[in-house]
């Protein structure tokens, strides 16, 4: 009997050891994950007080408004700078802003567009799609060629 007896102490004895091991991957797993969380929860808090803090300087450049802008190629636009009373006409480009000519602002403020941008191509679109429509409407050969 005591040969029974010391062969399931020894089991229960490995037992806990391979219990306590797994406690120990366990917390060693929980150390793992509250240090991620905290380096998370680090980055979100300076996220967070870059945003404040540039908004904090942007109002000092409060006396730039670009007055309008034309896209001349794939990546370069003529931009027209307003700065404080005087206007830049700038080319920007490439990485790079040349001005191109400088003059004051007139005293009549150009008016500002009331139709937004969005709206604005939304009508072209219309427009070239009723264009499109009223093409289409004519009888054509079918064995014509676009």
């Amino acid at each position: 009997m005591s040969v029974a007896t010391s062969s399931t102490q020894n089991g229960s004895l490995d037992a806990l050891g391979n219990s306590g091991e797994a406690l120990v991957g366990m917390a060693v797993l929980g150390k793992t994950a509250a240090a991620l969380a905290l380096v998370i929860a680090i980055i979100l808090i300076c996220t967070a007080l870059l945003k404040r803090w540039s908004n904090h300087t942007t109002r000092h450049g409060a006396h730039l408004r670009i007055v309008g802008s034309t896209a001349v190629g794939n990546r370069e636009r003529v931009v027209i700078v307003e700065v404080e009373d005087t206007w830049l006409v700038v080319g920007v480009g490439g990485g790079r802003i040349t001005k191109l000519h400088e003059r004051p602002a007139p005293e009549e403020r150009p008016p500002t567009a009331s139709v937004p941008p969005s709206s604005r191509f939304a009508r072209r679109l219309s427009k070239a799609l009723a264009a499109g429509r009223r093409d289409s409407s004519a009888p054509t050969d079918p064995h014509q060629t676009p």
